[in-house]
């Protein structure tokens, strides 16, 4: 039986997923995996006897990378999951930044009590009236899951996309739009677009990108969407350039006291992935990650170690070993098996930076004395039995 924990309410409709042979337990300290959205894990003793943490979502700075890898822990996350729900968001706020909507809004609300509201919006709507999106140029900075979707969305509106990803992957390439123009450097996105949207993730190098040299590069007026980390920003930098007039708008969707109440700021509270349907999508990929890797080993969609798929395993046994990624592990591996006499039927090895994992399918089960001696190899963070 294998034992979960919930460290944050997951969706029913990914719950149910779950067979028999799962049990969901309140305790964290009993479990194998812990499915989680936000709760930060950072504080945690992580239980030893803990596998693998799967995230309903696709940030993880809520998670100990680094700590897990060096445990054998498997972290997932949801790539993709919520994407649409982001998407249609970004979109919203392209509209929200170019007509004065929430103005509109605030306005028709302070004047509730106007006999002649009709006759006195003819004479107002002027204010708030903005602009169109179609035939503007939007800049799409990360050209990921969500970054392909609010491409293709803004392409079907009728706007000039131009992307930008020095790490485009073959599958985002397949899924954009041909009309999509891919630069090969930042600055043309700066230089050339009316609307600027990141989807990056967090990293050193990506840490406050908008920053008063970025903003110095675009054109005036612009308009900037932050729906990926607010991190993304430096928003001091951003309210400077709103004050100017550099900026037309910023629209966030990451409420801090430095951006909240702020002129030219459209603050959203976090609901990008926060529909009914993101929300599912994330419980139902976290939750088939998590069999898949408890029940075969298999690692798709892991944040610390490398992807390893070998499907269901036929044989007598098979046995996952998380090391550090250096030279002769594998021969150290082989060595063990082939000292005690054990076939092995097929064998998987990949890397991700420093960390590694192998497994192997044997024809017999592996005695208690091969896995304290894989155990015993330098370098080695974790034996798993997985049949």
């Amino acid at each position: 039986m294998h034992k979960i924990n919930c460290l944050n309410p997951i969706s029913n409709v990914g719950l149910k997923n779950f067979t028999a042979d799962y049990e969901l337990v309140n305790d964290v300290n009993e479990a194998e995996g812990i499915l989680v959205r936000s709760a930060s894990m950072h504080e945690m003793e992580l239980p030893a006897n803990l596998l693998a943490v799967a995230r309903a979502g696709a940030g993880v700075n809520n998670i100990p990378l680094e700590k897990c890898a060096e445990q054998g822990i498997v972290v997932f996350n949801t790539p993709g999951a919520n994407a649409n729900g982001v998407k249609e968001l970004v979109i919203c706020g392209m509209l929200l930044a170019a007509r004065d909507v929430v103005g509109g809004i605030e306005w028709a609300k302070e004047n509730k009590d106007d006999a002649n509201i009709a006759k006195t919006a003819e004479k107002e709507k002027k204010n708030f009236a903005g602009t169109e999106i179609q035939g503007k140029k939007l800049g799409v900075i990360g050209l990921g899951a969500i970054g392909v979707k609010v491409a293709n969305a803004a392409i079907g509106l009728g706007m000039d996309v131009i992307g930008y990803d020095p790490y485009l992957s073959v599958n985002a390439a397949l899924s954009m739009s041909r009309s999509v123009h891919v630069v090969q450097n930042v600055d043309d996105i700066y230089a050339q677009c009316d609307y600027i949207t990141i989807h990056v993730p967090l990293l050193d190098s990506t840490k406050g990108m908008i920053n008063q040299l970025a903003i110095t590069k675009m054109k005036d007026g612009v308009v900037i969407l932050n729906f990926a980390r607010d991190l993304l920003a430096n928003e001091a930098d951003v309210l400077a350039a709103l004050e100017s007039g550099k900026v037309h708008r910023y629209v966030t969707d990451f409420p801090n006291p430095t951006t909240a109440g702020k002129k030219g700021v459209i603050l959203l509270p976090h609901l990008g992935a926060s529909t009914e349907e993101a929300e599912d999508n994330c419980a139902v990929m976290a939750v088939q990650e998590m069999m898949d890797y408890l029940e075969n080993g298999n690692i798709k969609n892991s944040v610390n170690f490398p992807a390893l798929d070998m499907g269901v395993c036929n044989k007598a046994g098979r046995i996952a070993v998380f090391h550090k990624n250096i030279a002769n592990m594998i021969t150290k591996f082989t060595a063990e098996f082939g000292d005690k006499g054990i076939n092995i039927t097929d064998m998987m090895n990949k890397s991700r930076g420093e960390y590694a994992c192998t497994m192997f399918d044997i024809e017999t089960p592996a005695p208690e004395g091969v896995l304290d001696n894989l155990k015993a190899i330098e370098g080695v963070f974790r034996v798993r039995i997985v049949k």
